[in-house]
C-alpha cells in the first residue's frame, strides 16, 4: 500500500520527467526554426544581390522595367 507521500513523490517525478521531455522537444524545435530562419535570410540576401546586379546591368534608363 502506498502512502500519500509516496504517491505525491511519484506524481512529482512523473511531472518532472514529462516536462523535461517537452522542454527537450521545444529546444529541438527552436534549433530547427533558427536554422530555417538562417536559410531564409541567405535566400533573401541572394535575391537582393541578384536584383542589385540586375539593376546595375540594366542601367538607369531601364531600372523601372525591373520593378
Amino acid at each position: 500500500m502506498m502512502t500519500a507521500a509516496s504517491e505525491n513523490r511519484l506524481a512529482f517525478t512523473a511531472t518532472v520527467v514529462a516536462l523535461t521531455a517537452e522542454a527537450t522537444e521545444l529546444e529541438t524545435r527552436v534549433i530547427e526554426l533558427r536554422q530555417a530562419l538562417a536559410e531564409l535570410d541567405e535566400r533573401i540576401r541572394a535575391v537582393s544581390n541578384a536584383l542589385r546586379q540586375a539593376a546595375r546591368s540594366a542601367g538607369p534608363w531601364n531600372v523601372g522595367q525591373l520593378l
